[in-house]
C-alpha cells in the first residue's frame, strides 16, 4: 500500500527509507571500512623504530669487481700542486677579505604554527633607525620652558625621535626635544598631510563635513568618519579632485615647503613638489609622497588651526635677553573660521575612537589631532607621527611628535607620547595658570591699541 504525503511504506505501514539516504550511509559505511583497512595495514607494515644505545645492523653489500691497477692510472686526472696559501680554511679566507655591502641583519624570533609547535623564523629588517635611542643628546635648554620640557622627555621616554611644542597665541617654541631632528630637512608627513587636504576641500566647496565619498563598493565615509580612521581611499579621491595645484597651493598656504622659523639658522625646512608624483596625486593627498615635512612645520600648521587662523612665524629664545625681547612675528593670516567646525569634529573623533585613541580622551580639557604611520623611503626608516593641540581657554598649545625606528614605530605610538605631555601638563595646573608676557610683548600690544 502506499501513503500519499509520506512517501513509501510497505505493506505493515513502515516507512520505506528513500534511495538517497541508504546510498548515503553505504557510502559511509565503505568509506570507515576503507579507513580502517588502510589503518590495519600502516600499522603492520611500520618498522618499529630502534631501541636507544642500540645499533642497526648493516647489510653487507657486494663490493664491485676492481678494475685493474693500469686501468685506474689511466682514467685518473693528473692532481695539480696545491700551494701553502690556498689551504688556508674558508672561515679566515672570508673573515680577512673587505666587503663593501651593506651589513645585514636577520633577527631571529620563534613563532607558533598553527599545531602550537615552535618554528625558528628569520627575517629580514630592513629599517636603518634605531626604535629606542636617548632623543636628547647635544640640545641646549637655555630658553626653554623647563615644565615644558620637563614633561616632554619624560612623555618621550626611551623612544627614538622629537617632540616640538609652540605656543599657539604667538608662536613661541617652548620647547624642543632631539633638536637635530627637528631642525631637519623633513620626513614624509605620511597621514598628517590630510588635515591640509581636508582643509583645501572644505574651503574649494568640493566636500561638507557630512558630504560621503564612497570608498569601497559597500561603504562611504564623511570627514569626520574619514579622519577618524585615517581612510585613505577618502583622500586620495579627494585629492584627485582637487588637483595637483590646489593641493600644493593650500598645503604651502599653512606653511609647508617654506621657513617655519623666522630666520634661525639651523633649520631646513621640508620641500614641496614641483610636479606631480610618479605615483599620482592621490598618494600624495593620502601618503604625502613627494612632500618632505619637518616637526617645526607640521606644529606651526596645527598652532593655526587652533588660534582661529593665525600663521606665526616660529620663535626660538635662547636666552633670557631673547625672551624679553621676544613679540610674536604673524606670517599671514588664513581665512579658515568658517571651516575649523567643519573640520574638528574629526580631529576629536580621531582621538575619541580612532586612530590616536591612545592620546586619552578628556572631556574638560578635549585633545584634537591627526596621526600618521608610512615608511620613508630614502632613510629606509618606519615613521610615526602625530599632530594636535588642546582646546582650553588658556595656555593652548601645539604639539608634533615624530618617532622614526622599525617595526614598534607608529602613528598611534606616537599619540600615547603626546598624551602622556598633555596629562603632565595638566597635573601640574600648567593650563590653569597665566603665562607671563615679555616687556617687548607688553610694549607692542600697547602701541597697537593707540
Amino acid at each position: 500500500m502506499f501513503v500519499l504525503g509520506r512517501g513509501r511504506r510497505d505493506q505493515n505501514g513502515s516507512r520505506l527509507q528513500p534511495r538517497r539516504l541508504r546510498m548515503k550511509r553505504f557510502c559511509r559505511v565503505a568509506v570507515l571500512a576503507l579507513f580502517a583497512l588502510r589503518l590495519a595495514e600502516g600499522i603492520l607494515l611500520a618498522k618499529p623504530a630502534p631501541r636507544s644505545g642500540s645499533r642497526e645492523p648493516v647489510k653487507s653489500q657486494a663490493r664491485p669487481a676492481s678494475r685493474p691497477a693500469a686501468a685506474r692510472k689511466s682514467a685518473s686526472p693528473a692532481k695539480k700542486p696545491v700551494s701553502q696559501a690556498s689551504r688556508k680554511p674558508v672561515a679566515r679566507i672570508v673573515a680577512g677579505s673587505k666587503s663593501t655591502t651593506r651589513k645585514i641583519t636577520r633577527p631571529v624570533r620563534y613563532v607558533r604554527d598553527r599545531k602550537g609547535r615552535l618554528r625558528r623564523v628569520t627575517y629580514y629588517n630592513p629599517w636603518k633607525e634605531p626604535s629606542y635611542a636617548d632623543s636628547t643628546v647635544g640640545d641646549r635648554i637655555d630658553g626653554e620652558d623647563l615644565e615644558v620640557r620637563r614633561a616632554a622627555v619624560e612623555a618621550l621616554g626611551p623612544l627614538n625621535g622629537s617632540v616640538t611644542v609652540v605656543d599657539t597665541a604667538t608662536g613661541r617654541i617652548l620647547s624642543v626635544v632631539n633638536q637635530k631632528v627637528a631642525f631637519s630637512g623633513g620626513y614624509t608627513p605620511c597621514s598628517t598631510i590630510k588635515v591640509f587636504v581636508g582643509m583645501a576641500g572644505l574651503s574649494e566647496g568640493l566636500i561638507e563635513r557630512e558630504t560621503p565619498i564612497r570608498v569601497s563598493r559597500r561603504l562611504s565615509l564623511n570627514l569626520t568618519d574619514a579622519l577618524a580612521r585615517s581612510d585613505n581611499p577618502y583622500f586620495a579621491k579627494l585629492g584627485q579632485q582637487l588637483g595637483f595645484e590646489r593641493v600644493t597651493y593650500y598645503a604651502r598656504l599653512f606653511g609647508l615647503g617654506e621657513p617655519a622659523t623666522l630666520g634661525f639658522a639651523g633649520e631646513t625646512p621640508g620641500t614641496l613638489p614641483d610636479a606631480p608624483p610618479a605615483d599620482g596625486v592621490g598618494m600624495m593627498s593620502s601618503f604625502g609622497h613627494g612632500v618632505k615635512l619637518s616637526p617645526l612645520q607640521l606644529a606651526a600648521g596645527m598652532a593655526a588651526l587652533a588660534n582661529g587662523g593665525t600663521l606665526h612665524y616660529l620663535q626660538y629664545p635662547q636666552s633670557r635677553e631673547d625672551l624679553e625681547s621676544f613679540v610674536p612675528r604673524v606670517k599671514r593670516h588664513l581665512d579658515i573660521k568658517q571651516w575649523l567646525p567643519e573640520i574638528k569634529p574629526g580631529l576629536l573623533a580621531a582621538v575619541d575612537h580612532g586612530t590616536a585613541r591612545r592620546a586619552g580622551m578628556d572631556i574638560e580639557e578635549p585633545i584634537l589631532g591627526k596621526t600618521g604611520t608610512c615608511t620613508d623611503t630614502s632613510s629606509p626608516t618606519h615613521l610615526g607621527w602625530f599632530g594636535a593641540f588642546n582646546d582650553t581657554p588658556k595656555n593652548r598649545i601645539a604639539v608634533a611628535v615624530l618617532l622614526t625606528g622599525g617595526r614598534p614605530i607608529n602613528g598611534p605610538v606616537a599619540s600615547g607620547v603626546a598624551g602622556q605631555l598633555f596629562r603632565r601638563l595638566r597635573e601640574s595646573g600648567y593650563f590653569e595658570r597665566e603665562r607671563p608676557a615679555s616687556p617687548a610683548t607688553l610694549i607692542s600690544e600697547a602701541n597697537s591699541a593707540n
